[in-house]
């Protein structure tokens, strides 16, 4: 794998078909997305969201070519570090921002935090704080597409870290062996959550492990959202058309640590992370690009980012506002019979104190 020429891939057919306001919303939501997970940081800070919080910030190209590139029948279902998803398929970031701060205006009512974002209306299936756990479900998700004989695809994100669980491999041999249209994505910042992938992973890379499932897969760099959407074009339209599944390993990086509560300093040097900020920011190269298109103004890309803090700032101040959950809304969302007392069928007690 080799650094692929960004107008190289804004070339391929699946960005030539872009338009320039097709284009700007690409930055737009990109921009949408590092502007909340700064907000959100500040919010940590300041002790108004508690657990954990993991950032999103450096790795905005992936989610963002990704989801741009789903149709109906598609889904995405992902880990812990599930901000820049929920934005880029479409959620609105109010209730996002509200489940940080455990409310119950929040997408999941302020009972699943940073980690649990979900929104079946858009195909959004979760963020998922067992590490591989969602790699299972995606398949499962899969599975569904094609028993319903749809066009469609189920995307598993994962990290790097994810890659050695044994259920990713179990989901990796039913997908290749059931045919499922299921593309397990890597977003690999290299480091799990402060282990270099050197010292964890053994082999020449984790996409080729598809195959010794006899399983397509592909790599690209994921700070270029051209050559992200021009990559996953390839395996959604075999995921579409012919229910194969797919490997992708997307080489990106996060510029704060595994969660908030990470040190950060112990696995990797300053050095580092600036000369990633410097040469292989997602949002810089873009600009950069739309700009020498043609495309994206200075003011335009002032216009854009003053829009997308003011929506962070909304967000929050939405958060601060809305009411936590009451006592009695604990045993809520817990069983669906406890949820629909009239439809229960089975006997005894579903709660004990």
């Amino acid at each position: 794998m080799s650094e692929t020429n960004t107008s190289t891939s804004a070339s391929a057919e699946i960005n030539q078909s872009l338009s320039s306001e097709d284009k700007l919303e690409l930055y737009r939501q990109m921009m949408r997305i590092r502007r909340f997970e700064e907000r959100s940081l500040r919010a940590y800070q300041a002790k108004k969201i508690g657990g954990f919080l993991h950032l999103y910030i450096g790795q905005e190209a992936v989610a963002v070519g990704c989801c741009s590139l789903m149709g109906e029948n598609d889904h995405v279902i992902t880990a812990y570090r599930d901000h820049g998803h929920a934005i880029a398929v479409g959620m609105d970031t109010k209730p996002l921002m509200a489940e940080l701060y455990g409310k119950a205006t929040g997408c999941s009512k302020g009972k699943g935090g940073s980690m649990h974002y979900f929104d079946p209306s858009n195909n959004f299936w979760g963020g998922h704080g067992i590490v591989g756990g969602q790699i299972p479900l995606g398949v499962g998700l899969a599975y569904g597409v094609k028993y319903k004989g749809l066009k469609g695809s189920a995307m598993a994100f994962m990290g790097d870290g994810a890659v050695n669980q044994g259920a990713v491999h179990e989901a990796m041999n039913l997908a290749a062996l059931w045919d499922l249209p299921c593309i397990f994505v890597i977003e690999n910042n290299r480091y799990s959550m402060g282990t270099s992938q050197i010292r964890s992973s053994a082999g020449p890379g984790l996409a080729e492990r598809a195959a010794g499932y006899g399983m397509h897969w592909e790599k690209c760099f994921g700070h270029n959202v051209y050559e992200v959407r021009e990559t996953m074009d390839k395996v959604l339209k075999l995921a579409r058309e012919e229910n194969k599944p797919s490997v992708v390993e997307i080489d990106t990086y996060r510029y704060r640590g595994h969660s908030v509560a990470d040190p950060d300093k112990t696995y990797r040097t300053r050095e580092e992370i600036d000369e990633k900020r410097k040469n292989r920011d997602p949002l810089i190269i873009f600009q950069t690009q739309l700009t020498e298109e043609g495309v994206l103004s200075e003011e335009s890309q002032k216009q854009i980012d003053k829009a997308a803090r003011a929506e962070a700032e909304e967000a929050a101040k939405f958060a601060e506002e809305s009411p936590f959950p009451t006592e009695a809304d604990i045993q809520k969302d817990v069983y669906w019979e406890a949820d629909h007392p009239e439809q229960r069928t089975s006997q005894g007690r579903l709660f004990f104190s």
